[in-house]
């Protein structure tokens, strides 16, 4: 194998009719999508398998009885696909949140029945980050079966505020990301579920950037009484004995992170100082972005890598341990 993409978007004739009906925020792009052409820029990148996924604004536009029959409808869709092309298409279903009872049933339908690769979540729904209280139900579905869980962030409701004329996709989203997982860990979502393997787009937002200070800064002023009082966070509560940076970074270093938009030598230097460099994968987010940049992005990576078992490990080696069905000497 030479490459296998986490991060490559589908865009269902279902979903499209549902997305240009919606009476949404904002307005948002979908682009054009359909097997055939998608197989084939595949084929010129080098991309032997994708595992694939709806992309924002997810499938829930206010009703939830329309968003579990749009859910259902996107994943019986990739099983499809799946059913014709498994070497080549994987697929993380889609749920209909904010609506946990629906989302729940659906997790059963979709990894149980349909056997799907794992599940993509947004980073928010409305005021509310991954890791808050009201997401427990789904993420413990998840536990149960050791989901592979793919976030992708979105435009918090926060970014309506802001007075730049810059797209959201370029800053905001990789904000969202960070939010979204350190909440995962500073709620205790983690420790509640440490089965779940969540995938970061964009090489973690900010998360790698950041981690020394949010490490430091957690076990250092967040676990001083008064703070705690203000700040009252489960996970520094319930590891107050043993919060020091390192313990923090190991937790931070639990996230697998795709390199999608996020491939240059700047990155992968960062990463080396932060990430296991075994959850480091390839992701190009196709066709959200052109061919041309996933021809920069493919490129980018492979001559950044340098050594050609890290070369390896992020284009295919890395993702195969968390799917294996993609292992082609195990086929053989």
């Amino acid at each position: 194998m030479r490459r296998l993409d986490v991060h490559f978007h589908f865009v269902p004739p279902v979903y499209r009719e549902a997305v240009s009906a919606a009476s949404l925020r904002i307005a948002v792009r979908v682009p054009e999508w359909s097997p055939e052409p998608a197989l084939a820029l595949m084929d010129r990148q080098g991309i032997d398998a994708a595992i694939l996924s709806i992309s924002v604004p997810g499938t829930h536009f206010g009703d939830d009885k329309k968003a579990r029959a749009l859910s259902r409808a996107c994943n019986e869709y990739a099983a499809d696909l799946i059913a014709r092309k498994p070497d080549r298409f994987g697929a993380f279903a889609a749920l209909p949140l904010p609506d946990v009872d629906g989302a729940v049933d659906e997790i059963g339908h979709a990894l149980d029945v349909l056997k799907l690769d794992g599940v993509a979540l947004i980073t928010s729904y409305g005021q509310d980050h991954l890791g808050h209280p009201r997401f427990d139900p789904v993420l413990a579905a998840l536990d149960e079966r050791d989901a592979a869980v793919f976030i992708h962030p979105t435009a918090h409701p926060a970014c309506g505020q802001l007075t730049m004329n810059i797209p959201a996709f370029l800053v905001e989203y990789p904000f969202d990301t960070t939010r979204a997982a350190v909440n995962l860990v500073l709620s205790g979502a983690m420790d509640r579920y440490p089965r779940i393997r969540f995938i970061l787009p964009h090489a973690g937002g900010t998360l790698p950037f950041l981690s020394w200070r949010i490490a430091e800064v957690t076990a250092t002023l967040l676990a001083e009484p008064a703070l705690m009082s203000r700040y009252p966070l489960p996970f520094v509560t319930d590891h107050r004995a043993e919060l020091t940076p390192e313990f923090i970074a190991s937790y931070l270093r639990r996230f697998w992170l795709d390199t999608a938009s996020a491939a240059g030598p700047q990155v992968l230097a960062c990463l080396k100082h932060f990430a296991d460099p075994e959850h480091v994968l390839l992701g190009t987010d196709w066709p959200y972005i052109t061919e041309t940049q996933v021809a920069n992005t493919v490129r980018e990576l492979d001559e950044s890598c340098g050594e050609e078992s890290l070369r390896q490990a992020i284009n295919h080696r890395n993702a195969i341990r968390l799917f294996p069905r993609f292992d082609r000497s195990r086929q053989n």
